[in-house]
């Protein structure tokens, strides 16, 4: 199954403190929660993870992560809701998509559960939260690099969009692959069930600890320089 993460908004989420430590700046919690919730999906869809603690314990790895995800995502929301632009759309669909990951991780705890009612339970709103996931990172990307397409690597803002909107396409490709065949009873494909989540995981982990530097950036750019000479 896929988690949410982020189309990081190109809103300036400053505030004091370093780079790497800063619990007073609200920029520094959302890459870190967004960071925890992203470890916790690549750990979820490691196989030798899930043989060594088992399913159970697999599945509540996910939605633990859902969990700091909508965190993270609810304090993007806050910062950007008065704000114009593309940005505070992608905020408001991004946070729909968190929650509808919490459903879709937390049903997936539930033992015994048939095709339909996994399709149903499971699979339906982790495809409708990967969607979102999709058009928030989208919007996310148009905002960062000003159009469809752009090229712009030296701009932290540009890659950290482009790697959350790589890490959403392979959280697609996940939940298409995880539509139960009731034939079987099984995930339509497993290996790439566990492989789009695991490498959109890390692209989203990548993404997460770009936004701590990125944060110190903006706010060493908003503070006046003092002035030399005449």
């Amino acid at each position: 199954m896929s988690p949410a993460h982020v189309g990081q908004t190109r809103r300036a989420i400053v505030g004091r403190g370093s780079t790497w430590w800063a619990p007073g700046a609200s920029g520094w919690w959302i890459g870190i929660l967004f960071a925890v919730g992203s470890l916790c999906f690549a750990l979820g869809a490691a196989p030798r993870y899930v043989n060594a603690v088992g399913v159970s314990t697999d599945g509540v790895t996910f939605f633990v992560g859902s969990l700091f995800f909508t965190a993270a995502a609810f304090l993007v929301y806050l910062e950007v809701a008065s704000a114009p632009g593309l940005g505070r759309w992608a905020a408001v669909v991004q946070l729909a998509g968190t929650v509808l990951f919490n459903v879709s991780t937390f049903d997936a705890m539930r033992e015994h559960l048939s095709a339909s009612q996994a399709d149903r339970l499971v699979w339906t709103p982790d495809a409708l939260g990967s969607m979102c996931f999709l058009v928030a990172s989208g919007l996310a990307w148009i905002e960062a690099g000003h159009g469809l397409w752009s090229w712009r690597p030296r701009s932290s803002a540009w890659t950290i969009a482009a790697l959350n909107l790589g890490g959403s396409i392979a959280f697609g490709v996940s939940a298409v692959a995880s539509h139960v065949v009731p034939a079987s009873d099984q995930p339509r494909n497993v290996t790439l069930m566990n492989l789009g989540t695991f490498v959109g995981a890390l692209c989203f982990l990548i993404g997460a600890v770009l936004l701590l530097p990125e944060r110190t950036q903006e706010d060493a750019r908003a503070t006046p320089q003092p002035r030399t000479g005449r």
